[in-house]
């Protein structure tokens, strides 16, 4: 058991960096790599920052209960 929590942690932590490194900040961010900056008046932009935001608050809470679920593993 605690290896399989092991290996999700560590897949989800690497999915998590790379969800914050695409978000848009001041300067644009790695988003603009992927066409994110094609113009915030398209009409699926908006769609695309909400889902990504959605991922993100996603992966971080699955980083939250296996990190929860180690601790509680390594207790043991």
């Amino acid at each position: 058991m605690f290896w399989v929590v092991l290996v999700m942690h560590v897949a989800v932590c690497v999915a998590l960096v790379f969800l914050v490194l695409l978000h848009s900040g001041r300067g644009g961010g790695l988003s603009d790599m992927f066409g994110g900056s094609l113009g915030a008046s398209a009409s699926g932009s908006t769609m695309v920052e909400r889902n990504l935001d959605r991922m993100t608050v996603l992966c971080g809470l699955v980083f939250l209960f296996t990190t929860i679920s180690l601790s509680m593993l390594i207790d043991l």
